[in-house]
């Protein structure tokens, strides 16, 4: 039984737990990121350097954009959604023009 998606019918955030959760889990995949170019830096060491050091740079700078990102804000509060997709509301008065007059 697959999960269908909830759809977003007001103009709310998202849940506290479900913010925290989403940037724990950035977190978490960058420094796994980070760890292998660490291990990878270590393994390519003797055979090539220059792809050592690249490694070793990402390493080094991955964490700084983790924490970053981990401790960005929470997002903007979403858009309204739109009630009527494709309604055209009707054309305003110009300048200068008056609304007909319905006569008894």
């Amino acid at each position: 039984m697959s999960k269908a998606k909830a759809i977003r019918i007001t103009g709310a955030r998202s849940s506290l737990t479900e913010d925290v959760r989403g940037r724990q889990r950035r977190y978490i995949i960058s420094m796994a990121v980070r760890t292998v170019c660490v291990i990878l830096a270590v393994v390519l060491w003797q055979e090539s350097r220059i792809a050592a050091i690249i490694a070793l740079v990402g390493g080094t700078i991955i964490p700084y954009f983790a924490v970053l990102f981990a401790n960005a804000g929470r997002e903007g509060a979403p858009k309204m959604p739109e009630t009527f997709v494709g309604y055209q509301p009707p054309p305003a008065l110009g300048p200068g023009s008056t609304a007909p007059v319905d006569k008894p």
